[in-house]
């Protein structure tokens, strides 16, 4: 459970980051944040967060110094200034396809923290893993085996990853109005009650952002996350029906 000296102490490491880049003009950045924890981070700074590739779901807390001319490949001017890279990882044709969990669980067994490790883009046969830059070597040089499949792995730059490999399935639906306990309720295909114990939990976040309003009114094109259960893309709202209801089109991530 996360506690209130958690998010203290993630704060006073990113702040301390901050305050280094300043100082020393220099890039600093973060481990790895998960959603909440970004959501905490982006309150309190005004950090950019990067995670190798638009809209990666575990990013990092970037700082650059104010001399900085940043470029067009993510917040950096080139990608030799990107503390992030890829590890493509194969597993050949034969046998059951691997899962994220599969690819996670394989990487903690090496003794790699999870801080250093970002999203995990499972492909038909292997996976594209943002890592740290600074423990690419040692998955290189380690990363042998997942759910007993033989893996192969190269090192890539992040503009390598091909995000469109990242799959969707359109879902059409009606809600009663575009409340957030609604929303995620249609989303998610839960029961009303079951979607409003998720917010009060802490578990749902839209645009990043956590949420705790279950009448909070989300908009077209905003992105939902329930932890544990996935996430989706509000893409359409239509015209309210004559029972006055609103049709809306989901991509839900799968």
């Amino acid at each position: 459970m996360v506690t209130a000296k958690d998010d203290a102490l993630l704060l006073a490491e990113i702040e301390d980051k901050m305050i280094k880049s300043q100082y020393q003009e220099s890039i600093t950045h973060s481990g790895f944040l998960d959603i909440r924890q970004r959501s905490v981070a982006g309150s309190a700074f005004g950090c950019r967060f990067w995670g190798g590739y638009e809209d990666a779901e575990r990013t990092i807390a970037v700082f650059l110094p104010d001399s900085y001319a940043a470029g067009e490949y993510g917040p950096f001017s080139d990608e030799t200034d990107d503390p992030l890279a890829v590890i493509r990882v194969s597993t050949g044709k034969a046998g059951r396809q691997l899962t994220h969990r599969d690819y996670l669980g394989s990487l903690l067994a090496l003794g790699i923290e999870r801080s250093v490790i970002g999203d995990i883009i499972v492909k038909e046969h292997g996976a594209d893993i943002v890592v740290m830059k600074s423990i690419s070597g040692y998955i290189l040089a380690n990363y042998e085996k997942a759910g007993h499949s033989g893996l192969s792995c190269s090192l890539l730059p992040c503009s390598a990853i091909d995000a469109g490999l990242i799959r969707t399935k359109e879902k059409r639906d009606s809600v009663a109005s575009l409340r957030l306990d609604s929303l995620v309720s249609s989303a998610f295909s839960l029961a009303r009650g079951k979607a409003q114990e998720a917010i009060r939990q802490g578990l749902v976040f839209a645009d990043s952002v956590q949420m705790t309003r279950q009448d909070a009114v989300l908009e077209e094109g905003c992105r939902l996350v329930l932890r544990g259960k996935g996430k989706a893309v509000l893409k359409a709202v239509g015209r309210p029906t004559r029972k006055d209801r609103l049709p809306v089109t989901w991509d839900i991530f799968i």
